[in-house]
């Protein structure tokens, strides 16, 4: 493929011929004829580095393990070789991602994990080989990972905890001793295989009597991640397979309670191009296997990817004897491709469904129906370079046929004649039911409500590109959730580009869980309490991007993000019934509330004299403080060899205010003592 792009005009020629309109891409590529006998080079590449890092940063003096400056030297290395047949070998000893850009800070609130990028260049590299049950659709509900490389050297699962435990020197992640990775075309084949060992981490504590001891915090690991594809019809089919694993060492009984001994997934997938492409049907189905000690299959049962306690769920049963829990997923869809547009797919996931010990998932037990139809124009006319207008509709039902989502959105994009972009979207929900509000309790009805967004960007084109945003969400609850955000990307020069990204989010959830307590007397809500409140919540974050390249060998870039998140709980209630949206408030519709001390309030349920026992927690209020930004100045001293300097700073703080002031907030970012990493990295390439 042969591709020309004409800033000014924001055109693009090709050949082979490919429009926007078509699907697919790599399949639009046309054909190289005529070369022959062509030497295959034999590839061969080794980069050792060698790292210094120095870490300043705040703590307590009477710790024996907080050193003001604590240094870290590092060795290792990347070795690449280039296989017969178009595969190519990678692999890495201990390596070192310092460079890397820190994750943006956020505050969850939810009871599921938040989802991060992958950064590391080692893992990145080749990425979408792995890519598995990709799906060709425009609406597909739920997202899952299913091999998400951020496992491999994340950080340590368990916190030494023990009573008599002072002191403790827990490391920030798990070092990846090695791992190795074989990817490429062989033929009409494409495969892919990665596998990574992890040693086991240990953290050093001091006990009450001074003594000091080293205890496990993460298991020796083996991950493994196999995928293959093969190409019909000149690309126009495609079927593949994909298989992970993951095994781990917990004979120590710290593990065993808590850690799952392995965990396998294996599924196949295939993709049917019809009509000249026009057309095109695809779909997977996989399964997981997990094991363990009962201990830890059981908190797998009971924790938010499957809430098998749930006392009104006729489908699954918690069973604190199980060693094994097996589950599956599948989706099937059609989509029609070009200007008029469309697809319909249908994918479940049972409620045994694991993935998240080598990839990524929120839920499981759903099954879902996802429509959209649309239409583009591409050629560009008198008021429109083109445009884009679409609606599409959600249903979903988990498997004790519950219609735990329904919803209908559209919108409408343009580029404008002028290089100008502007989008409209909106959308709605009517009342359903979550089998997730209550966190491991019955039922809950969700309020109806919808949404309206608009955005804004100026011609791309430019030296100074802006565009602005806004969205409103609200419900009938009286819940609202308005953001906006603004973009500035300017280049002063071709060498220098600078970006600003302020956005900020506030709002009211009328329903924010805070927690449950055992109370065999709340009948109506089989055996248990739970507790919620209003929650006001506002979020500012600015991120800042400077990429700055002195030279071809010398470049700069810089990444700051000062974040602040308030939130003020008030109007403390108890959920009253299954499958309602029904509270009743603490002081006004029943029992006390009553705040005994800085930081805890004590509830009474049935109000003084009654049965059920008081209970107490502690003041959910916040003022999150954050500043994370890198800077890594990268000199290329000499052809694939490079020299590394990192400067990461961190700064962050706490207060249970709740209100939000952004002077205040802001200011007092910098008024923290900050930790700050130095880091010196040389790399130095070797090949033929």
């Amino acid at each position: 493929q042969v591709q020309r792009d004409i800033a000014r005009r924001q055109a693009r020629d090709t050949w082979s011929p490919w429009t926007r309109r078509d699907a697919g891409f790599v399949s639009r590529f046309g054909d190289l004829r005529g070369l022959a006998d062509i030497p295959n080079p034999s590839r061969l590449e080794v980069m050792p580095y060698v790292s210094a890092q120095a870490t300043r940063a705040p703590g307590d003096g009477q710790n024996p393990f907080y050193h003001k400056t604590d240094f870290k030297p590092g060795i290792g290395g990347d070795l690449r070789y280039g296989l017969p047949g178009g595969l190519t070998l990678t692999a890495t000893v201990n390596p070192d991602f310092g460079q890397v850009e820190v994750d943006p800070s956020v505050v969850n609130l939810s009871a599921f994990e938040t989802f991060f990028p992958e950064k590391r260049p080692f893992f990145l590299e080749g990425s979408d080989v792995f890519t598995f049950g990709r799906v060709r659709t425009f609406n597909d509900y739920g997202s899952q990972q299913y091999f998400y490389s951020r496992r491999i050297g994340r950080s340590p699962q368990r916190f030494p905890g023990a009573s008599n435990i002072v002191y403790a020197d827990v490391p920030n992640e798990t070092t990846i001793a090695s791992a190795a990775k074989v990817s490429g075309k062989l033929g009409s084949w494409t495969l892919g295989i990665i596998d990574a060992v992890t040693p086991e981490e240990k953290a050093s504590v001091q006990l009450e009597d001074g003594s000091r001891t080293d205890t496990p915090v993460e298991p020796f690991t083996n991950y493994f991640a196999g995928r293959a594809k093969r190409d019909f019809r000149n690309g126009a089919s495609v079927l593949g397979g994909m298989v992970t694993s993951t095994v781990r060492n917990v004979d120590d009984a710290v593990f065993n309670g808590i850690l799952r001994s392995s965990a396998t997934f294996g599924g196949v997938d295939f993709e049917h191009n019809m009509f000249n492409r026009g057309w095109v049907a695809s779909g997977f189905i996989g399964g997981s296997h997990i094991a363990g000690s009962k201990e830890a299959i059981a908190a797998t049962q009971l924790n938010s990817t499957h809430y098998y306690q749930r006392p009104d769920a006729d489908h699954i049963d918690f069973d604190p004897n199980r060693t094994s829990l097996n589950g599956h997923i599948g989706e099937i869809a059609i989509q029609k491709n070009g200007g008029l547009h469309g697809s319909l797919a249908y994918k479940e996931a049972s409620p045994g469904l694991e993935l998240n010990d080598m990839g990524f998932q929120g839920r499981t037990d759903y099954r879902a129906i996802s429509i959209l139809t649309g239409y583009q124009q591409d050629r560009a006319g008198k008021n429109f370079r083109d445009y884009l207008v679409y609606g599409y509709a959600n249903q979903t039902y988990n498997f004790d046929g519950t219609s735990i989502l329904r919803s209908a959105a559209g919108g409408a994009q343009a580029t404008l004649s002028n290089f100008w972009f502007v989008g409209l979207n909106y959308g709605g929900n009517p009342r359903h039911y979550s089998d997730r509000f209550t966190r491991g309790g019955p039922e809950a009805e969700v309020p109806a409500g919808g949404y309206i967004g608009f955005d804004l960007n100026s011609d791309s084109r430019k030296t100074l590109i802006y565009g602005t945003g806004f969205n409103y969400q609200a419900d009938e609850s009286g819940g609202t959730a308005p953001s906006a955000y603004l973009n500035l990307d300017a280049r002063p020069s071709t060498s220098l580009r600078i970006r600003f990204q302020p956005n900020i989010s506030w709002g009211t959830n009328t329903g924010q869980f805070v927690r449950s307590v055992v109370d065999p007397l709340a009948i109506s809500t089989f055996g248990r309490r739970y507790v919620f409140a209003d929650l006001h919540q506002t979020t500012l974050a600015m991120d800042t991007r400077v990429e700055w390249t002195f030279t071809p060998d010398l470049s700069l870039q810089v990444y700051a993000q000062p974040f602040v998140a308030t939130g003020r709980y008030d109007n403390f209630k108890e959920f009253e019934e299954p499958r309602t949206y029904d509270f009743a408030r603490y002081g006004k519709d029943r029992g006390t509330i009553s705040r005994t001390s800085p930081g805890t309030y004590v509830v009474d349920p049935d109000g003084a004299g009654g049965v059920s026992a008081p209970f107490q927690f502690g003041d959910p209020n916040f003022n999150v403080r954050n500043l994370r930004g890198n800077a890594v100045l990268r000199w290329e001293y000499r052809p694939g060899s490079a020299l590394f300097f990192v400067w990461q700073q961190e700064r962050s703080g706490f207060e249970p205010i709740g209100d939000f002031s952004a002077g205040r907030d802001i200011g007092e970012i910098f008024n923290t003592v900050p930790t700050n990493v130095f880091l010196i990295k040389a790399t130095y390439w070797l090949g033929r």
